[in-house]
């Protein structure tokens, strides 16, 4: 047998408990216990247990003894020798929250006894044997060798990240990028939400959204946003590698700065602006591997297209963004609105029972407001041709034309465009009978685009079209004749203001993309 020493005291020091342990099955892949030759008899999730100290003992009473964690080396020699008293031996050893038995065969045990090996596998308390003889002592040098290892690693790696979210914070880092930094920290996708389940940002690290979003409630981890007994939100992760500084302790600090992000920023209002502008920038540059990461994004919070009416909508004038969102859930629709090239963009919900009148429209977007509405949709892709759609009717508005409430169902051409937004065709047809125009504004920096677009939205007035270019009428008709010559056409003739009035409205939807 091997030299080893079993103290009266039967207890052995330690350090305190530190974050950073190692598992049972770390402990086995030590070469030391790698020379017992052992043998697992009760192994799977039992492997994972954490070990905090090697404790050497062959007492019968060794678990009043324990705290919890140790990984019991023992020869078996002072064990009980009935059935029934080795199965209370192991329950007892359960109970002290030992993290597995490492019994080494000899003299005393030839074999592991039945009920011991019974009772661990009922209990899940993980076995090994080992069939060579090996130093205790030594084992037990290697196992405290690796957890103060464990431990300066984590001490250090605890220090990094404190220099790290501390310089975020202190650049005023926003959000998305404290998010960012924390899942590369981790290894896995973090999620930021508000207290209204909005995605403020997300950093997926290659795992489609929509799946991460779902995994979140089942296999995730999370810590609130908070700070001054004020909760703001909650940074969530999904379950990944080991950190050594803790996988809680990363997402700690990462809440921490974004917590004082927060409190530098004035609350969390800025969140919910970020998010929805975010969410709105993201659908309008098409920036999503997939629409069911939009979806699940606008599910998030509130956004749904079953049962409901879902528009693309633009509002010129001076109320905010804030304001169209607090009037539209003011009126039962779920919102996601933002300022986008100076006018309010939304994306609307609308219960499929609550009509979605003009006047409904209107009480979103406030009085004397010009609101374009996109058709309806049915899912995330629909929803992008909406918003774009209006966009596209918004870009073509001039004052006075047309009502305070503009549909896109109302305007035939915009959803002709539309319908061929993809075709190559329909953009070879502007470019080439506006190529004139464009190359005189360009080289000149000209208007005569503009004004080509104020006289096909004003047809048979040109008194109105001038108006609205904001010319007299005698230079009006002066850059006509200009675009008559370069053009080469008859601007009297019905047919050719119809395929330039298309080809003005093609240009307009391909620079919204």
């Amino acid at each position: 047998m091997s030299d080893r020493q079993d103290f009266a005291s039967d207890q052995t020091d330690r350090p305190i408990r530190a974050t950073a342990l190692l598992t049972v099955a770390e402990v086995l892949a030590e070469p030391v216990v790698q020379a017992g030759a052992p043998e697992v008899l009760v192994g799977g999730t039992a492997l994972d247990a954490e070990v905090r100290w090697a404790h050497v003992s062959d007492s019968a009473g060794v678990a009043r003894l324990l705290d919890g964690g140790e990984l019991l080396l023992s020869t078996g020699a002072g064990w009980p020798e009935e059935a029934d008293e080795q199965r209370a031996f192991v329950r007892g050893l359960r109970r002290a929250g030992i993290a597995g038995i490492v019994l080494e065969l000899g003299v005393s045990h030839a074999r592991v006894p039945d009920a011991v090996a019974d009772e661990c596998a009922e209990t899940g308390l993980a076995l090994i044997v080992l069939t060579s003889e090996v130093k205790f002592v030594a084992v037990t040098e290697a196992v405290h060798r690796a957890l103060i290892s464990a431990q300066t690693d984590a001490l250090s790696e605890r220090q990094r990240l404190h220099e790290l979210f501390t310089a975020l914070s202190l650049q005023g880092a926003p959000a998305d990028v404290v998010v960012a930094e924390t899942a590369r920290a981790l290894g896995s996708p973090v999620v930021l939400q508000n207290l209204a389940h909005e995605v403020i940002a997300v950093e997926p690290l290659r795992v489609p959204v929509d799946e991460v979003l779902a995994r979140l409630a089942d296999d995730g981890e999370s810590v609130p946003v908070q700070a001054r007994g004020v909760r703001w939100g909650t940074l969530s992760a999904l379950q990944g590698p080991a950190h050594p500084a803790g996988r809680l302790t990363v997402l700690e600090q990462g809440a921490t700065a974004l917590a004082f992000g927060c409190l530098a920023d004035g609350g969390d209002a800025e969140w919910s602006i970020l998010a929805q502008s975010g969410l709105i920038d993201d659908l309008l540059g098409a920036r999503f591997a997939s629409p069911a990461d939009i979806a699940a994004r606008l599910a998030a919070g509130g956004f749904v297209f079953d049962g409901h009416h879902c528009h693309g909508i633009v509002a010129h004038g001076a109320v905010s963004a804030s304001e169209l969102a607090y009037r539209a859930r003011q009126v039962g629709c779920a919102v996601v609105a933002a300022r986008v090239d100076s006018h309010d963009v939304a994306l609307l919900s609308v219960p499929a029972s609550v009509p979605f009148t003009d006047a409904m429209i209107s009480r979103i977007v406030g009085p004397d407001r010009t609101v374009f509405v996109g058709p309806s949709a049915e899912d995330v892709l629909g929803l992008l041709a909406s918003l774009r759609i209006a966009r596209d009717l918004a870009a073509g508005d001039h004052p006075g034309a047309g009502p305070r409430v503009r549909r896109v169902e109302d305007r035939p051409l915009e959803r002709l465009v539309a319908s061929l937004r993809d075709d190559h065709r329909l953009h070879e047809h502007s470019e080439r009978m506006l190529a004139p125009l464009v190359e005189h504004d360009r080289e000149r920096r000209g208007d005569l685009v503009d004004v080509l677009a104020a006289l096909v939205a004003h047809p048979g007035n040109r008194s109105a079209a001038a108006a609205a270019s904001h010319l007299s009428r005698s230079v009006f008709y002066q850059r006509l004749t200009l675009i008559a010559e370069l053009l080469g056409a008859d601007l009297d003739d019905g047919e050719t203001l119809a395929a330039l009035h298309l080809a003005l409205t093609a240009r307009r939807s391909a620079a919204h993309g």
